[in-house]
């Protein structure tokens, strides 16, 4: 009787864990590090019929470092492909106004904006740095970076681009090329950011010495 009871109790136990496993599912960070690359989403706003074009992937960088990246507004176009020019034009505040020219829909539209990035915000454990257009050839262009610590040396970095564009053309050919441009800016940021991340490491070793 005990040796059945006590199978009985260590079979509950097992079914209790098995039905506890989502609750111990591995986060969208650490699922991002095991991935090794980006990835591509889409996210409906309440700002647009249009959807968001959207890219994450897994940084192996410091939240500091590449938040850094992501407000480095001058130098976009040198590390995100698919932004074909960008430069601080003004500042009003705390806010940066940054003029951003990105062709879409395989080149057949250029669009610009004057895109105004606020300060980095607080979101729960995510650093959040938002810009909204004050001028442009385009109906709505919103961008906006978010910054999530994975662990120690990984961070989690979104892209969410939202584009509105005159001309008419179906959303989600729309959504698709704002993805792909998502993507370009998440991935080139993240290299920036790992490269900057392995300067300040070989910095701090040299000054330990």
């Amino acid at each position: 009787m005990t040796c059945t009871r006590r199978t009985l109790l260590a079979s509950t136990a097992l079914i209790a864990l098995g039905f506890a496993s989502p609750a111990l599912a591995e986060s969208e960070g650490e699922r991002l590090k095991k991935r090794g690359k980006s990835e591509r989403y889409e996210r409906q706003t309440d700002r647009s019929k249009i959807k968001a074009g959207c890219a994450r992937i897994a940084v192996k960088a410091e939240p500091d470092v590449v938040e850094k990246v992501a407000k480095d507004f001058k130098n976009y176009a040198r590390f995100i492909s698919k932004f074909k020019k960008a430069r601080v034009v003004g500042k009003e505040g705390d806010h940066t106004l940054v003029y951003l020219s990105v062709p879409i829909l395989h080149g057949a539209a250029n669009i610009w904006a004057v895109v105004k990035f606020g300060p980095t915000r607080k979101e729960g454990e995510s650093r959040v740095i938002e810009g909204r257009m004050t001028e442009g050839n385009v109906k709505r262009l919103d961008a906006l970076w978010r910054i999530t610590p994975i662990d120690d040396k990984h961070t989690q970095l979104d892209c969410e681009l939202l584009i509105e564009p005159k001309i008419p053309a179906p959303g989600s050919v729309v959504t698709g090329e704002v993805a792909y441009a998502a993507d370009e800016a998440v991935t080139g940021a993240a290299k920036r950011a790992v490269s900057q991340q392995r300067k300040a490491d070989r910095k701090k070793k040299r000054e330990a010495k």
